[in-house]
């Protein structure tokens, strides 16, 4: 579980269920300010919670996403026009790309990368 501050928790939840496709939240508890996401998986839920006074954005730990091709993640968050960066591949290991939610969190989306081409 991570825990995400963002200012609106009406546009959080428009944005991780609609925009990012988390789907409908397994947790509503707007009185405590908690929205909480399953990605999908076993473990590793996403939660946005109200942000405290004077909050600020968050980009030093991020969130990483997997998805099964990055590429095609990023084309499609970028048709969706969320602000992301370019992927980097490395080969053989990993392509990744940085994207942002409405508030300045930086989040990250990764997927496994094409073989090392043979010389």
């Amino acid at each position: 579980m991570v825990s995400i501050s963002v200012s609106d928790l009406d546009e959080a939840l428009r944005f991780y269920r609609d925009v990012l496709g988390l789907g409908e939240p397994i947790h509503e508890l707007r009185d405590a300010g908690w929205i909480e996401f399953s990605p999908g998986a076993s473990s590793g839920n996403i939660a946005v919670t109200r942000a405290e006074v004077g909050w600020t954005p968050t980009t030093g730990t991020t969130v990483v996403l997997n998805v099964d091709d990055c590429q095609a993640s990023w084309k499609e968050l970028k048709r969706r026009r969320v602000r992301c960066g370019d992927p980097e591949t490395f080969p053989g290991y990993v392509t990744f790309c940085s994207f942002y939610d409405p508030f300045g969190n930086r989040l990250q989306m990764c997927s496994p990368a094409p073989d090392v081409p043979n010389d």
